[in-house]
């Protein structure tokens, strides 16, 4: 069926426009505290502020799409990042600039917990993977954009950077209409008109009866462990290289490798994750996590190369198919993906707070990363162990059955 690919398509622009405008002030850190008098201490604590709006927004949002028809919550969802561009745009000091950012905290949760629920309407099997993989290239394209495109391309395009805010912010509202279009199809329509009216009501009964179970709780725990590992690392990964002797341009070349190999991971690694195997996939995913916070301790070319290379299929796919695993978990599925999805991102948010953090704080303490790294090797193994634990409670939920 050819519709759903274009709903594919659809998702993937949205993704796209969450990660150009999530990154978006990484590569302008310098013209903003520079125009509007900020420190180091300030710029950071609005570049985190999305993350905590993001961990109260997750969980309504979730309600919220599984409520009202895909074509309204996500288009809000997008022109919600929209607006959070725009309001950059006009942003004269630090309360303005933090509202701004906090407001994509609303608009982020939107998409990113609708992704999944669409997904898994709208494809089955080793496609349902395979759909995933493929719009969470999105995110890491889009930040590859905004990092790469900002001083070559977009600021000399554009003279100012708060002009560039303004600019992506029509960019991604084009991304809103386009959903809108696509979602406004007769097949949408008809697949969102069927279950609507039965999830409502049970919607807060629903929420908590998913939290009480034993492999939904196990799966939340990950989630954090997870988002620990990969925002933590992702977040210090330059300054990490930069410690192992390698100058800001070559740090910013090598910390591109996970980006890259993680794309493609994320196109093939998901569609193998069938239900038989991917628990034994998520195992291994944890061992990749593993063993890379152990090789880039190591100041060797060789085994710096290997540890982000392993780090980037890690961090392409433990989110990915930690998600297929909890909408396939009984009691979920498509009526509920939506609720189970907010549920995750929101537990998820606090170890994407805690990760970077956590690997400054301990740099501060230690006086470089080893010690941190040590501490996101213990993560992983924790993950590993969490992995053995799932395995065992669905081989025994679906032995009951």
């Amino acid at each position: 069926m050819l519709y759903r690919w274009i709903v594919l398509f659809g998702v993937w622009a949205a993704y796209s426009a969450f990660g150009l405008v999530a990154t978006s002030l990484a590569p302008l850190v310098s013209q903003v505290e520079q125009d509007l008098g900020f420190s180091h201490t300030a710029m950071g604590s609005i570049m985190g502020a999305w993350q905590l709006t993001y961990i109260v927004a997750a969980i309504p949002c979730g309600i919220l799409l599984d409520r009202y028809a895909s074509r309204y919550t996500l288009t809000l969802g997008i022109l919600l990042i929209a607006a959070s561009a725009l309001l950059r745009g006009f942003a004269t000091d630090y309360v303005s600039l933090l509202i701004a950012v906090m407001l994509f905290g609303l608009g982020g949760p939107i998409v990113s917990t609708g992704a999944p629920k669409l997904i898994t309407r709208w494809f089955e099997g080793s496609n349902r993977g395979l759909a995933m993989g493929v719009y969470m290239t999105g995110p890491a394209i889009g930040g590859v954009v905004s990092l790469t495109m900002t001083h070559t391309v977009l600021l000399p395009l554009f003279g100012h950077w708060q002009i560039l805010m303004i600019g992506l912010s029509i960019l991604v509202a084009l991304v809103a209409i386009l959903w809108f279009v696509i979602a406004s199809q007769g097949p949408m329509r008809s697949a969102e008109g069927n279950d609507r009216a039965a999830s409502t009501s049970a919607t807060p009964v629903r929420a908590r009866h998913l939290i009480t179970q034993p492999t939904v709780q196990i799966v939340l725990l990950m989630s954090v462990g997870v988002f620990l590992f990969n925002h933590g690392l992702n977040n210090w990964l330059p300054e990490l290289l930069k410690g192992h002797g390698l100058s800001l341009i070559e740090a910013g070349y090598w910390a591109a490798i996970p980006t890259v190999i993680g794309i493609l991971g994320s196109l093939t690694i998901p569609r193998l994750a069938t239900p038989g195997r991917r628990l034994h996939i998520l195992l291994g995913l944890c061992a990749c996590a593993i063993a890379s916070s152990l090789l880039l301790q190591f100041n060797h070319d060789g085994l710096l190369t290997v540890g982000l290379i392993i780090q980037g299929i890690a961090r392409s796919s433990l989110m990915t198919v930690l998600v297929l695993t909890l909408v396939e978990l009984p009691g979920i599925g498509e009526r509920y993906a939506g609720l189970a999805s907010g549920l995750f991102f929101s537990a998820a948010e606090f170890g994407g707070v805690m990760g970077p953090t956590l690997l400054g704080m301990t740099y501060d303490f230690w006086g470089d990363f080893s010690l941190g790294l040590g501490l996101l090797t213990l993560d992983a193994m924790l993950l590993a162990w969490a992995t053995l634990v799932l395995m065992r409670r669905v081989s025994e939920a679906e032995h009951i059955r």
